[in-house]
């Protein structure tokens, strides 16, 4: 007992001493971005800041940028070619050999300044999202900023014991072998990302690629490559500050051709898009039996049975349908209601949409923004009208805010659609925008 004494003492002092130091938080540095050519300060005069006219038509050397809510031009980036996007892989791949060797303990540090700058700046990241899509500041606070850092949480938390090594059985005939699964970086991800959550939808797919050991080169939306450069700037400066080499992530701008170069270089594809797109990436992932996941949209429904508590599940329908503008690609869109509380479910939806209103996103007066990309007023517009023609009854409408002399045609008021059916386009069309269909069930 005499000699077994101490090495429990010292055990137990290892102990607390292990328990206390987890007790004392890391130094977490903190980075500097540069904000100078983004801000909106007022400091713009007719000389240097003009409205912009999209082009109809298809455009494939560079890409316009402007504010949806004042069409007021913020920029161009280059739509850049195959071979540039072939080099720029290259540099991601070089820079994910030595990443693949980096500690658990560097990775976390990486997501630990990112969730630094992002806590003390998300009213910067939020107007930057807000100017380049179009809706409000609280949209962004939620889409963006929340849901970003909670993703970072469970990383720091959980990341790495989700890739440890996992051991297995080896079954009876193999009582002789020890079997395992063991995880390792891929090398290099490539993930085309649409523009209604900018921040998220970057930040998403690189947070879990860098933390697993991977590179990764984005290409960001033709609709949002403003915000997307921007935010860019971030984790160039979160890498930098860690010690990570430089062009382990990678931002590129173009159109499909620069899309299309990304899935035939890397290891990987994560696309997050329309189905039809969607099909075109797999067909071409599949010449190079290139693993994908494809995040597609749909025409999502919302069912409502007999037995709910209509006027909350009234409030969850029009904010499953006009969140973030309506430009939410997991929204509600068509709207199956029990003949028993039907006109009781559409008069309390139609009461909460009269009362919504749509504004400018920055002013903080509004519930709902501008619609993100050129021409869609004129889609709803004429999803509205094919329904109307053929039978359908607009039960409600939100209303339009002070929007001003100049403004610009991007602003739609949500909408409430009855006697709706299955022949209507806006039925079968995945809109994400503004409209709450809705149709009787008799069940």
């Amino acid at each position: 007992m005499a000699f077994w004494w101490p090495l429990l003492v010292l055990g137990f002092a290892y102990a607390v001493g292990r328990f206390l130091l987890m007790l004392i938080p890391p130094n977490v540095p903190s980075i500097d971005v540069d904000t100078s050519d983004v801000l909106d300060d007022g400091s713009q005069t007719k000389d240097n800041s003009f409205i912009y006219i999209p082009r109809r038509g298809r455009q494939t050397e560079k890409v316009q940028c402007y504010e949806p809510a004042t069409m007021k031009y913020l920029g161009f980036f280059p739509a850049l070619q195959p071979d540039e996007v072939k080099e720029r892989v290259a540099q991601a791949r070089k820079a994910q050999k030595i990443w693949a060797k980096s500690s658990f303990k560097q990775r976390r540090q990486f997501l630990r300044v990112l969730l630094k700058y992002i806590i003390e700046h998300q009213e910067l990241i939020c107007e930057i999202s807000s100017r380049d899509t179009g809706k409000t500041m609280v949209d962004a606070s939620l889409g963006e900023i929340m849901t970003t850092c909670e993703k970072i949480t469970w990383l720091l938390s959980e990341g790495e014991r989700w890739l440890r090594p996992e051991y297995r059985s080896s079954g009876r005939s193999m009582l002789h072998k020890a079997a395992r699964v063991e995880f390792h970086p891929l090398g290099v991800i490539g993930a085309i990302v649409p523009w209604n959550y900018p921040f998220h939808n970057i930040f998403n797919p690189m947070l879990a690629a860098v933390f697993s050991g991977n590179g990764i080169v984005i290409k960001v939306s033709e609709h949002a490559s403003w915000s997307g450069c921007f935010y860019f700037r971030i984790i160039q400066a979160a890498l930098a500050a860690i010690g990570a080499p430089e062009n382990l992530v990678d931002i590129i701008t173009g159109f499909a051709e620069t899309g299309e170069a990304l899935v035939s270089s890397v290891d990987k594809v994560i696309f997050v898009g329309s189905s039809g797109v969607g099909k075109m990436i797999m067909r071409k992932a599949s010449e190079t039996l290139t693993p994908v996941t494809l995040e597609l949209g749909g025409k999502d429904a919302f069912i409502v049975c007999e037995d709910v508590d209509v006027p909350h599940v009234a409030q969850i329908a029009v904010r499953g349908a006009l969140q973030a503008s309506g430009q939410n690609c997991a929204g509600a869109e068509r709207f199956y209601v029990h003949q028993d509380i039907y006109k009781t479910f559409v008069s309390q939806v139609v009461k909460i949409v009269k009362s919504v209103t749509v504004g400018p996103p920055l002013s903080g007066k509004y519930d709902m923004g501008a619609i993100c990309m050129p021409d869609h007023t004129e889609k709803l517009q004429t999803l509205v009208n094919d329904a109307l023609d053929k039978g359908a009854e607009i039960a409600g409408r939100g209303s339009f805010g002070n929007l001003g002399s100049d403004a610009v045609d991007q602003f739609f008021q949500p909408t409430v659609i009855v006697n709706v059916d299955h022949s209507m386009h806006l039925m079968q069309e995945e809109v994400s925008f503004h409209l709450l269909p809705s149709v009787n069930v008799f069940t």
